[in-house]
């Protein structure tokens, strides 16, 4: 046996790592380093510790990561590209219902926040804003600011049809959208995490009250 610059050990003749499994061992150590950032802080929390965790040489992370800051950002960044929802899949929940349509953004965002991942980004995001200021303006620009841009759009399209009034849509996208996510994301990380029955109505409560504003007077 012969052991793997890793720390790992590996029969002798296997050869390298495929590019499959090397990437798959990095997506291992930024998830355990997101991980121990969240259990010990960021202060707390050193490279040997998120190497120990993954049985992977120090020097081998130092290599990719010269210090714990690359690390970290790396691995919130992870997260946050986890989160982007593809532009395709947001054309999908377009019906062409304007209620629906919204309705259907909010049970989707929604939904990521109560994932792992999702639960994780808000949880390292408040924790580490001071810090790392730059995290949120990333996760605006990969994670936020296109599912805005595109409840704008439909906001646009609705007011061309004369189904609501002109508006400053990009404004009110994203106050529907810290309305309707932000308020249930607060809840989940208190550990009041709604039921379905209570989601879909505070869903419903919410896009009646954009619409109400809205509605052509």
């Amino acid at each position: 046996m012969e052991t793997t610059s890793e720390g790992r050990d590996r029969p002798r003749g296997a050869g390298r790592p495929t590019h499959e499994q090397a990437r798959a061992r990095q997506l291992e150590l930024l998830d355990a380093a997101l991980d121990l950032f969240l259990e010990q802080g960021y202060e707390q929390t050193t490279v040997e510790m998120i190497a120990t965790r993954v049985h992977m040489a120090k020097r081998t992370v130092y290599a990719r990561y010269p210090e714990k800051a690359a690390l970290f950002l790396a691995a919130v960044r992870r997260a946050i590209e986890a989160q982007a929802v593809p532009r395709e899949t947001l054309e999908r929940l377009d019906n062409g219902d304007l209620a629906e349509t919204l309705e259907a953004v909010a049970r989707l965002r929604i939904g990521q926040a109560m994932t792992a991942n999702g639960r994780r980004l808000h949880r390292i995001l408040a924790l580490e804003n001071l810090r790392f200021p730059e995290l949120f303006a990333l996760s605006n620009t990969v994670n936020t600011g296109p599912v805005v841009a595109f409840v704008a759009e439909v906001l646009d399209r609705a007011a061309d049809a004369g189904q609501i009034t002109t508006t400053d849509s990009g404004l009110a996208a994203r106050a529907f959208m810290s309305m309707v996510v932000g308020t249930q994301v607060r809840s989940i990380e208190a550990g009041r995490v709604p039921s379905p029955e209570q989601l879909d109505e505070r869903i419903l409560f919410m896009v009646r009250l954009l619409l109400d504003g809205l509605h052509p007077r």
